[in-house]
């Protein structure tokens, strides 16, 4: 696996663009629906496994159920952790993080506290974060910090990623995808601003297109969310399929 925090933002996007491939490695193919059926998770599996996307991302019921499907593809399976709303206990978030991992689970992607950001209580944040981070790291998974970019205002996009950045996040991330908004350049652009090349950073929430994805990675992001993966590398390549509409993440 390339390090993706060792490219400045250019050469990330170049090489993301260099190929078809490419680009599949920097996308998170989604599911994240409360009516994904098993068929569905099935066929993004199936997806991931064909197009090459950096992990099919699931719910935690899900979780078995991807990997098995993907066993042999080489393609990682990712989960939501205290999902959509970033509210659990702290505990919670370790033991439904724990759980997911022992299952097959590679990508952890962590809701932040977000009502806990927002009134101050910085070393709850901390501590929440760093208690997935420990449990995920000595596992050998990796850690995605969803801020919830839409609901936060510049200073606490700023404090939010530093202190997740400082938690050992190997990601931090704008969105669930199911708040009042989702990715933004000018988000992406700060984020990127603060983690610098200590984590990545990863856009997630209303991408649907390859323009989309394109601004996102112009702007510093070095993964990116969506269940519009599939039509995203389409466009790419030129295929008439790119033209079937497709739902965001």
């Amino acid at each position: 696996m390339r390090d993706e925090n060792a490219l400045a933002a250019a050469n990330f996007y170049d090489e993301a663009m260099s190929s078809p491939r490419a680009l599949a490695a920097t996308l998170d193919h989604t599911l994240l629906k409360a009516d994904a059926t098993r068929a569905q998770v099935l066929h993004i599996c199936e997806e991931a496994a064909e197009y090459r996307f950096a992990c099919a991302m699931v719910n935690p019921f899900w979780v078995s159920t991807a990997v098995a499907a993907l066993a042999g593809a080489d393609v990682p399976v990712g989960v939501v952790i205290g999902f959509p709303l970033g509210a659990s206990l702290m505990e919670s978030k370790v033991d439904e993080a724990k759980r997911a991992i022992a299952l097959g689970a590679h990508d952890v992607d962590m809701v932040m506290n977000i009502g806990a950001l927002k009134s101050g209580e910085y070393d709850a944040v901390a501590e929440d974060i760093r208690g997935v981070v420990e449990v995920a790291h000595g596992r050998g998974a990796i850690v995605k910090v969803i801020l919830e970019t839409a609901l936060l205002n510049f200073e606490e996009k700023l404090r939010a990623s530093e202190i997740a950045v400082t938690a050992g996040a190997d990601f931090i991330k704008t969105s669930t995808g199911f708040s009042t908004g989702g990715a933004t350049v000018d988000d992406i652009a700060q984020m990127r601003g603060v983690a610098g090349s200590r984590c990545g950073v990863k856009a997630s929430g209303g991408i649907r297109s390859l323009a989309d994805a394109q601004a996102m990675l112009r702007a510093g992001a070095t993964r990116i969310g969506a269940s519009a993966s599939v039509r995203i590398v389409q466009e790419l390549t030129g295929d008439a399929d790119a033209l079937k509409a497709t739902s965001g993440y």
